[in-house]
């Protein structure tokens, strides 16, 4: 019995083929090889279109299927795993309105700040445990605000991971933990958040059927079994955001659990059984795979946005070294990178920064000293550093960080990454042969039937390296990391 899991980012769209009866990962790819375009019409704005996600979801499927042998009738299950917070408009004839207005975008952070005052604060915080911030809600309502000829033409909205699985099974469905990340779902009621939408002027009934996330969600359509040889039962079985689906690609459901991943965007997520959030929305509380209004697991998530994208635009700059490179070349510059610091906040708002643009800063560069391998460390520190910053508004919210787990990719492929993230936040970290592909093909499997439990689904999961402080080099980094605050605090 196999399982297909399909990663919808905003950088390329990963697909994997596993062995649901050992586990192993048959096949694994990615499209485009290089990042995907995100178009930027003006500062602050990010778009890509939804067309694009699809026919490379064909692609990397023809490349996942190429040299299996294995009757394919036994390919029982899909997975979706989806970049979050992005806002997907639909008329009546599933006909996409207008490009995605995708995570990093920053337009709508004024529509979030009205909503806001519109409710209230407290209203929102207890209620949606976040602000409107520029969550999808906030997007959508920057569309009716500014173009009132696509909104009228708006039949369904949908976040990245319903489209694909739309054009799958030809099913207009979402789920309450997805609904959770754009701020349309109320808490208290376990319902949509119908007082925000209403304060929006937007109607509930854009809102597709909510499905569990571990479920039947449709059937995959012929049309594409018969354009790959699959049998005409596929189910689609489960779907999730990026980061609920890469700490469920962990095994990280419980209480007191956390994952992390540094990719385009960094993000640690650590479960909780208790309703929390920040006063200042400034790490977010979402619904996780798991969640149910009378057994809680939440995801508290921090995000920086400039993360795995500065380092891809230091080597875009500088243009002849490969990522191995990079890594071998910092690694030959002593912690602190000889008083650079970087500020990788050059993608958009951060809501750590309370949904504030500060843009991105190299601070402290010497014509007459520094090359190329100051920079890819300065780089490498900065991000861990980042992350580090927005970990203490997760520890004042009783997350516990002594270990974090992670897949061994993207960023975490850096040693110098990992062990500045590893000592600045005296945090073991282990990383896993997964990723969020392996994650939705498991979870398809879960969702399905197939495995009984997540336990069953995740038996052979397994660390491939651990990473602990180094008490030999705490002082450095320490120093180091306060140096880096410093100069943050200077430009905030």
């Amino acid at each position: 019995m196999y399982s297909i899991g399909y990663d919808i980012g905003s950088s390329s769209i990963k697909g994997s083929l596993i062995n649901l009866l050992n586990g192993e990962i048959l096949k694994s790819a990615q499209y485009p090889e290089q990042e995907m375009v995100i178009e930027s019409p003006q500062i602050g704005w990010a778009e890509q279109h939804p067309e694009v996600w699809w026919e490379a979801v064909k692609i990397v499927t023809a490349k996942i299927l190429d040299g299996f042998n294995d009757d394919k009738k036994f390919i029982k299950f899909i997975g979706i795993s989806y970049q979050m917070h992005g806002l997907v408009t639909i008329d009546k004839n599933g006909q996409v309105i207008r490009p995605a207005i995708i995570w990093c975008d920053s337009r709508a952070v004024e529509s979030g700040e009205q909503l806001e005052k519109a409710l209230g604060t407290e209203f929102c915080l207890e209620n949606y445990l976040n602000a409107p911030g520029n969550f999808t809600l906030a997007k959508l309502k920057w569309v009716k605000d500014n173009e009132p000829e696509n909104y009228a033409k708006i039949y369904k909205i949908m976040l990245p991971g319903d489209y694909i699985a739309m054009k799958l099974t030809g099913e207009i469905v979402t789920t309450a933990s997805g609904l959770s990340e754009g701020i349309f779902w109320n808490f208290k009621t376990g319902q949509v958040a119908e007082e925000l939408m209403e304060k929006a002027g937007i109607s509930k009934d854009f809102v597709p059927t909510i499905v569990d996330t571990f479920s039947d969600q449709g059937t995959v359509l012929k049309e594409f079994t018969d354009e790959f040889g699959l049998a005409t039962h596929v189910k689609v079985a489960y779907r999730a955001g990026d980061q609920p689906n890469n700490a469920f690609s962990l095994n990280v459901l419980k209480p007191g659990e956390v994952a992390t991943t540094a990719g385009t965007s960094g993000v640690v997520y650590g479960v909780s059984d208790r309703v929390t959030y920040d006063p200042k929305s400034r790490v977010n509380t979402f619904a996780h795979v798991n969640h149910h209004t009378d057994d809680p697991h939440l995801g508290i998530l921090l995000c920086v946005n400039g993360c795995g994208i500065s380092n891809s635009w230091i080597k875009k700059i500088i243009g002849w070294h490969s990522y191995d490179e990079m890594n071998s070349l910092a690694a030959k510059i002593a912690i602190g990178s000889d008083n650079i610091q970087i500020l990788p906040f050059g993608n958009g708002a951060e809501r750590m920064f309370e949904n504030r643009n500060i843009g991105a800063h190299i601070l402290g560069l010497n014509f007459n000293r520094h090359h190329e391998a100051h920079l890819f460390r300065a780089t490498h520190e900065a991000v861990a550093f980042s992350l580090s910053y927005g970990m203490e508004i997760m520890q004042t919210m009783g997350v516990d960080l002594q270990i974090m787990r992670a897949g061994s990719a993207n960023m975490f492929l850096s040693p110098i990454f990992r062990q500045t993230l590893s000592n600045v936040n005296s945090s073991v970290i282990e990383l896993y042969n997964t990723d969020g592909s392996v994650g939705a093909a498991r979870g398809a499997a879960l969702g399905g039937g197939y495995y009984a439990t997540a336990d069953e689904a995740f038996a052979n999961l397994k660390v491939v390296d651990r990473i602990e402080p180094d008490a030999n080099k705490g002082k450095e980094y320490f120093d180091a990391y306060q140096t880096w605050k410093t100069k943050l605090g200077e430009n905030l």
